[in-house]
């Protein structure tokens, strides 16, 4: 999996995967044009649909529903370092359920790949490719 940021201006992005863009911009009290999330809250979104998407799909295998789920993330900024904690993701299926259904569907969402990432966090590597030709990682 692999994505390109490239700036538009000042702190406007364009996130471009495959053949996809979204925009990622600040509000206009922090420099921007609020021409898109900031990254917090693509990080909050990467969340939520990753969740909706596993809900969505026990419910559309066991024939319960087609369409309809719906779910919010919250997260606290905190620091420090600054970062973002205690989220809450609150999942909404359209249709009723039995005790048990509620188990699979809790169950399927916590199979969630963004959910499972943030609970063990990755190895992230950083590297700096400047225009002299240097490259340093830290």
């Amino acid at each position: 999996m692999e994505l390109k940021v490239t700036q538009i201006e000042q702190v406007k992005f364009a996130v471009a995967a495959r053949s996809h863009t979204v925009i990622c911009d600040q509000p206009a009290d922090n420099g921007g044009t609020d021409a898109g999330m900031t990254p917090p809250e693509l990080l909050l979104a990467s969340l939520g649909t990753c969740a909706a998407f596993y809900a969505a799909e026990y419910l559309r295998t066991r024939k319960l529903a087609q369409s309809g789920v719906e779910v919010s993330v919250s997260a606290e900024k905190i620091k420090p370092p600054a970062r973002l904690s205690n989220f809450k993701v609150s999942v909404t299926s359209p249709v009723p359920l039995s005790a048990e259904q509620r188990e699979g569907l809790m169950r399927s969402v916590h199979h969630c790949l963004v959910h499972n990432t943030l609970l063990n966090p990755p190895q992230i590597d950083i590297e700096l490719i400047s225009h002299s030709g240097d490259d340093k990682k830290d």
